[in-house]
């Protein structure tokens, strides 16, 4: 049977999905006053951190298309876009339905091991397990999903 992580990893997942499937690219473009973001800064940052939490700390490759670290890395924002070039709604939703299945494939036997560094979130905690790193993305992936419903109430 699967660890309990990956089942959770996919019901927060889906649940994302399920919010932005209806999203359409000019409105996930929209910065609600006061905010420095909007939906699809949301959703490509979800990506850029849970594939950083699964695969940088062990040194595994990563799938990081173009772009992506200079768009949706913590302490970016839309606001300096300038001419870039954007995935689409659709391209970012494929892409993060693939992004479990690749974690799972990988990492299931490894939840245990020790990363060489351990990591402390911007927030003080310190993650010292593939397991830990995994398990805070549902923490990570909660609080941008609960942003991207508020963006869409504003909407």
């Amino acid at each position: 049977m699967n660890n309990y992580i990956f089942k959770q990893l996919r019901f927060v997942r889906e649940n994302t999905i399920n919010c932005v499937t209806e999203i359409n690219d000019e409105a996930s473009l929209f910065i609600p006053e006061g905010f420095n973001n909007n939906i699809k800064w949301n959703i490509g940052h979800i990506y850029v951190v849970q594939e950083k939490f699964a695969y940088f700390f062990i040194k595994e490759k990563m799938i990081m298309p173009n772009n992506f670290l200079e768009l949706f890395t913590t302490g970016t924002s839309p606001i300096n876009w300038e001419k870039q070039e954007l995935p689409t709604i659709s391209e970012l939703i494929q892409l993060l339905k693939n992004q479990i299945d690749r974690i799972e494939q990988v990492l299931e036997f490894r939840l245990k091991e020790v990363i060489e560094k351990p990591f402390t979130t911007s927030t003080g905690l310190t993650l010292s397990t593939v397991e830990e790193l995994l398990s805070f993305c549902l923490y990570h992936e909660g609080m941008h999903f609960a942003t991207i419903k508020s963006y869409q109430l504003i909407i």
